[in-house]
């Protein structure tokens, strides 16, 4: 309640007074653009624009799972949203490479109408579909995306079965890559970096070559792993987290899913050159977005990691990282720039009263205005399958997409925008 009223407070005083600052864009009332009797969700990760490059198709996921884990062979079906078309639901394809957090990592490629890429299991393993929902045309590259550029030239790509093994809400169920149970430290694994246009993938960074630059670990029931890649605008740099977990075993048995981790955030270039930490030890990393080429907002533990805090920093200066309305903003969200760089939204996970928080926040002076509160339903607040707001922005600005089940179901809803 103390969060809620401070934010309330915010958003007061920003009313009265802007000073020359621009403006809150007016955030119009959530509308579902799906429904039953199936669930659905945004077809990627947060941040990652689902809408096609005309703006008329939201790209979405479809299935009747819930309430548990996804298994081998359950597929989900990929289809589009026509906002222009009374929302009519429009199937593209199936997939056997989908969660609940990433969805099937979907993207538009830009190059062509009616192009794009998502992950899916072929011939019993995991690959990326190049496909023009259009005419049909589909090109199997080898390697599953974690992220592509926004030109759609390059992908960064990364071992969902090792994934499915360490974070299983993020993996992809079966055996369509060598998770190397046994091995902490893969010297032939970690970071892959896909030319788009040829297949052709790389390994930029192998896990145990970034190991003296992680929490070290020597337990053989344990794991080194990375996770959560994202491309700055340029193209030039990858963001990603690398963690290691020890007791896997050990804390599935007795947790039924890993609990504790540890964290290091790194960006690196994308030819491999110029690895960078983030942050001290202790400060994590989670949730994070490219402002530019160089700046990133990203979720971090501080004070010795008693709290989350939001942060904004740049590739070069991590010393200088500066947190955004300590007190206020105290918890870890899925930040994301408004494409105008003014504005961050944030959505965090359900508090104490069951309900996701979602704000806004105005990088300058660090104001945050409430975007609302979303209630979470008993069945969807089991851990794998829990459905987090993942909210993202229209590349014009004048919408946010975002997943909700406060009214009872899993849904995608958006929220039309006017800039003052």
């Amino acid at each position: 309640m103390k969060r809620l009223y401070l934010l309330s407070l915010v958003a007061a005083l920003t009313c009265c007074q802007t000073n020359g600052l621009p403006d809150f864009p007016e955030v119009g009332e959530p509308y579902a653009v799906t429904s039953g009797p199936h669930d659905h969700l945004l077809a990627n990760y947060f941040g990652i624009d689902a809408w096609s490059p005309d703006g008329r198709y939201l790209a979405i996921l479809e299935t009747d799972v819930n309430g548990r884990l996804v298994q081998e062979g359950e597929e989900a079906t990929l289809a589009l949203v026509d906002l222009q078309d009374g929302n009519k639901v429009i199937p593209i394809a199936k997939t056997l490479c989908w969660n609940f957090q990433e969805a099937a990592m979907f993207h538009w490629l830009p190059w062509e109408d009616g192009a794009c890429v998502y992950n899916d299991c072929r011939d019993g393993r995991f690959v990326s579909v190049v496909y023009n929902w259009k005419t049909g045309a589909e090109r199997i590259i080898p390697y599953p995306v974690s992220a592509v550029s926004k030109d759609g030239t390059v992908a960064v790509s990364l071992n969902y079965a090792r994934l499915r093994l360490c974070r299983p809400d993020y993996g992809y169920a079966g055996k369509g890559q060598d998770p190397q149970r046994k091995v902490v430290w893969p010297e032939n694994d970690g970071l892959w970096v896909v030319n788009m246009r040829t297949g052709e993938g790389r390994l930029i960074l192998s896990v145990s070559s970034a190991a003296t630059q992680m929490t070290r670990i020597a337990d053989p029931a344990g794991l080194a792993y990375f996770c959560h890649t994202v491309i700055s605008k340029n193209a030039k740099k990858i963001f990603f987290l690398a963690r290691t977990v020890e007791n896997l075993d050990e804390q599935v048995a007795q947790f039924g899913h890993v609990k504790v981790w540890q964290t290091s955030a790194f960006t690196i270039d994308v030819d491999g050159q110029n690895l960078r930490r983030c942050y001290p030890n202790g400060w994590e990393g989670s949730h994070f977005n490219w402002l530019d080429d160089e700046t990133l907002a990203v979720t971090a533990r501080w004070n010795a990691g008693k709290c989350w805090a939001h942060t904004i920093f740049k590739v070069g200066e991590e010393e200088k990282v500066r947190h955004l309305a300590p007190g206020v903003l105290d918890w870890d969200g899925h930040l994301v720039f408004s494409p105008n760089g003014q504005f961050l939204c944030s959505d965090g996970y359900w508090n104490a009263n069951k309900e996701r928080e979602w704000v806004l926040i105005r990088v300058e002076d660090e104001a945050v205005k409430s975007l609302g509160t979303y209630f979470v339903p008993e069945e969807y607040r089991e851990q794998y399958s829990r459905c987090d707001l993942h909210a993202r922005w229209r590349s014009d600005g004048s919408q946010i997409a975002f997943n909700s089940v406060h009214e009872g179901s899993r849904q995608v809803y958006v929220c039309d925008v006017k800039w003052k």
